[in-house]
């Protein structure tokens, strides 16, 4: 599974840290001290995976990542944010941006080297238990899994990786709830260090996305989320 690796940090000493073991994980590995730099190397060779410190010298990390999603060649990148700051506030602007992890400073390297397995693995299938192939329609919307598409009412809509995984799973499971701790295991892969928070954040990200097929997703308050047996009826939420 290892691939290229884009490494977005201003400190020297933890961005030979990082080089050494992603590179002993098999990773190709380039760096970047500045936002500029980063963004160059990224439109010169579209990495697998950014890790992106948010507090850089030239530009924040948020203006970084959304300046990748904006671009089409690194808007499905996968973006693992390394900070300093871990409020939950930042946390949430951070998967608001698009990001598909937030790593706290100081962080274990060996739970790190754990995190981007598990981020590409995200970004290289639609999720377990889902059938390769097989093309979903429910109501306005169509999910193609092969070709980890996805329509509403005719029109593409793009998601990134860790979206497309979340609905393919809410829709392979209709009708039956799903706990947020059951949807962090299940779609990212872990738990640790991730508040329920993280998934309230990209479910709401991925309503907007979906537009009048947002309401597929339903909320039980205090429970979870499911989606809907029929896309006709309402349920009771």
């Amino acid at each position: 599974m290892p691939g290229s690796i884009l490494i977005v940090e201003d400190e020297p000493d933890l961005v030979r840290n990082l080089e050494f073991n992603l590179r002993r994980e098999g990773y190709e590995v380039r760096s970047a001290l500045t936002a500029a730099d980063a963004l160059r190397l990224a439109a010169e060779q579209t990495p697998d995976l950014v890790l992106l410190d948010l507090m850089l010298p030239d530009l924040p990390g948020t203006e970084v990542c959304r300046e990748l999603r904006q671009r089409e060649a690194t808007q499905d990148t996968p973006v693992v944010m390394l900070t300093a700051r871990g409020d939950e506030i930042d946390r949430v602007v951070g998967f608001e941006l698009g990001a598909d992890d937030y790593v706290t400073k100081p962080f274990s390297v060996r739970e790190l080297m754990l995190r981007v397995r598990a981020v590409l693995r995200r970004s290289e299938t639609a999720g377990p238990g889902l059938a390769v192939g097989r093309q979903q329609t429910f109501g306005v919307l169509t999910l193609d899994v092969e070709a980890h598409e996805l329509t509403v009412q005719g029109r593409p809509i793009r998601l990134t990786a860790l979206e497309f995984k979340l609905l393919a799973h809410l829709m392979d499971r209709r009708g039956r709830v799903q706990s947020r701790d059951q949807l962090l295991r299940d779609v990212w892969g872990y738990s640790a260090d991730l508040t329920t928070r993280t998934v309230d954040t990209t479910v709401k990200r991925l309503r907007e996305k979906l537009g009048s097929a947002g309401a597929y997703i339903e909320t039980l308050r205090g429970v979870g989320y499911r989606f809907r047996r029929s896309p006709d009826a309402e349920e009771d939420v």
